[in-house]
């Protein structure tokens, strides 16, 4: 008696044009975020045409690029800014389309050999390559600022030193980062998915990898996806909802990763003085907006509002559910130490990406005639940086406990299983 047979299912092709179709989605989606995040912000009333500009300038930052700021207000005066800041609502668009196109022909595939994902990867990096050093030309402008009818406007008018700032993108670095963002993107994926094909020689290896890698990326949308109805909550209660909807679009992640880290314990630094109108909780300005440089972690927020002890409940909370997930979905012989460990490491590296993409610089000024810093709006500073070290370190800390605690119900939900099974 002959059974019939399934046929399979035809290799995906992964040539050029599909290379193509994930870049060009990929950026899209990017520069349509981008735009979107701009305009509630009210970049569309920048002078002589900037928006497009800008356009390009957040989505190269997004991928880490450099844009240098400069200035200049004739010979009496001088200006200077600098801006260092990721919009990481563009960022981990991209990153998750981008992953998503990679990782689309790679289906139904459960080997696949180095040199095939490394001639995959390589395509969709020469075109990624093409488009962003496109990007990083265009991400160039420069306009004047408008200081206003007072004194301080006749003054740069007589003096013929009227304000003016342009950005312009550094293309070698740009194309430098944006090729190890795009590499970074790309390994990530790889390693997240769990039926994405791997090189048969790391097959043995994945299970100590791909659940905890798995693990923390539902851990990033849970937090994000928290977020993002967080703000939806404060923009219909509070209103300023241009203002709410342009940190939902282009910095959401930043204040998440903020409250990520502090919640396990982690301090950082910081301050904000001049006319920054933060879309933030007001604790966070109360905080920060102080003379000197200000000590960020669960102490000083409490100091202002003790709901603020909410924050190490929903780390607590979302880490033993992905502990649990991730010792559920890993092989029955990984014993309960190791689940602790592998997820430690996990948490340490997701901490450590935190810290690093979540750093905040920003500093603009102007003198005339050497006279230090000019007020009425042409002078602040905003900076935020994390204690790594420590955060890391207590990243660790937290997923060895949760690692343990989460296995623990893992183990009775298999020996559940096993019952079933018989």
């Amino acid at each position: 008696m002959s059974h019939p047979t399934v046929p399979a299912r035809p290799a995906a092709r992964h040539g050029w044009a599909p290379a193509l179709a994930a870049v060009l989605t990929g950026l899209a989606v990017m520069v349509l975020v981008a735009t979107l995040g701009l305009l509630a912000a009210g970049a569309a009333a920048l002078p002589d045409g900037a928006f497009p500009r800008v356009v390009a300038a957040t989505v190269v930052t997004a991928v880490g690029g450099s844009v240098d700021i400069t200035g200049d207000a004739g010979v009496f005066a001088e200006t200077r800014a600098d801006l260092t800041a990721l919009p990481l609502s563009v960022t981990l668009v991209g990153a998750l389309v981008l992953g998503a196109g990679f990782l689309r022909p790679l289906r139904y595939r459960a080997v696949a050999s180095a040199r095939e994902l490394a001639g995959w990867a390589a395509r969709i990096a020469v075109l990624w390559l093409a488009a962003l050093t496109g990007l990083a030309f265009a991400a160039r402008q420069t306009f004047a600022l408008d200081v206003g009818s007072g004194t301080l406007g006749d003054l740069t008018g007589l003096l013929d030193a009227t304000p003016r700032v342009g950005f312009t993108a550094d293309v070698p670095l740009t194309v430098l980062f944006g090729l190890l963002w795009l590499a970074g993107t790309l390994l990530v994926a790889l390693l997240v998915a769990r039926g994405a094909p791997l090189p048969g020689r790391l097959l043995r290896r994945q299970e100590a990898v791909r659940p905890a890698a798995h693990a923390m990326l539902e851990l990033i949308l849970a937090y994000v996806l928290i977020g993002v109805v967080a703000t939806l909550i404060a923009a219909a209660a509070h209103g300023h909802v241009a203002a709410m909807f342009a940190l939902l679009l282009l910095g959401l992640p930043n204040l998440v990763w903020l409250a990520v880290t502090v919640g396990l314990g982690a301090t950082w630094h910081g301050r904000v003085e001049g006319p920054f109108g933060l879309p933030v909780p007001h604790v966070l300005d109360a905080v920060l907006r102080t003379p000197d440089v200000s000590a960020l972690n669960l102490r000083s927020l409490t100091a202002y509002d003790g709901r603020m002890w909410w924050l190490v409940v929903v780390d607590a909370v979302l880490l033993l559910v992905v502990a649990f997930r991730m010792a559920v979905r890993s092989p029955a012989r990984v014993r309960l130490w190791q689940h602790a460990l592998h997820l430690a490491v996990a948490l340490a590296l997701n901490v450590l990406m935190m810290c690093l993409t979540g750093r905040v610089s920003v500093h603009f000024g102007m003198s005339l005639l050497g006279i230090g810093d000019l007020g009425g709006g042409l002078s602040g500073e905003l900076f935020l940086d994390p204690r790594l070290w420590q955060a890391v370190g207590l990243g660790a800390l937290w997923g060895l406990a949760t690692g343990f605690l989460g296995g623990l119900p893992a183990r009775w939900v298999r020996r559940r299983r096993a019952v079933h099974a018989r």
